[in-house]
């Protein structure tokens, strides 16, 4: 089985930026907001396909869920991709708003069971593939507020299917990314009112906003 992260935040936490760190020649990046990465230098580390003779693609992009399936079967099956050991799908939530809007036309409550299935079966099936591969996805983070004031911040999604569902009960690491009280970006593994967690002592409640440290210190969880 394969290892499943997920990372939720708003807009500009640095759900992205965490991923800097990581290796590109063992990365494949599945971008799925369509506007590029958030770091210097990223269009020679991930690029789409390349001629006869250049390196390996490591770079899709698309806002299909099907597709979105597909290319991590792809990566995590083919031999060619041996050497890819994780795999980014970022942002989800904007596949999901995509699958919403290209059936604003059908009506009736079926819809939205489909909208769920796709998303659970795309997380469900990326975390059984090969057992060297973690599968990262990054997610828009919602905070709710009750009658009494009371907050929570959890994984955003789309329709009341998928929030029954609990999207967070599929993945062993949920990081939320935020800015600090001194201005830095980090991802947060623990929090009083946040659906964060991680594997017991594998991870600080706060730690850099490094994609890559967050992977070596999970190595032996």
């Amino acid at each position: 089985m394969s290892r499943l992260i997920a990372v939720m935040g708003e807009s500009g936490s640095g759900k992205t930026t965490g991923m800097r760190t990581l290796d590109p020649s063992t990365t494949f990046y599945i971008d799925v907001d369509g506007k590029g990465l958030s770091w210097k230098g990223w269009r020679e580390q991930y690029h789409g396909a390349q001629g006869k003779n250049g390196p390996m693609p490591n770079y899709f992009k698309t806002r299909d869920i099907n597709m979105i399936r597909a290319c991590v079967e792809k990566v995590a099956t083919d031999p060619k991709y041996a050497a890819v050991k994780t795999i980014v799908i970022d942002t989800l939530n904007t596949a999901m708003v995509d699958k919403e809007v290209k059936g604003m036309r059908d009506k009736g409550y079926d819809k939205w069971i489909d909208l769920a299935s796709y998303v659970w079966d795309l997380i469900e099936s990326a975390g059984n593939m090969r057992d060297d591969l973690t599968v990262i996805i990054t997610f828009h983070a919602e905070t709710v507020r009750d009658d009494m004031g009371y907050a929570f911040t959890h994984i955003k999604t789309n329709g009341r299917k998928l929030e029954k569902l609990v999207l967070e009960s599929l993945f062993t690491t949920v990081l939320l990314a935020k800015i600090n009280d001194k201005g830095e970006n980090v991802f947060c593994s623990k929090a009083a009112n946040a659906t964060c967690k991680a594997p017991m002592g594998a991870l600080a409640d706060e730690v850099p906003n490094d994609m890559q440290a967050v992977l070596t210190a999970l190595a032996d969880y």
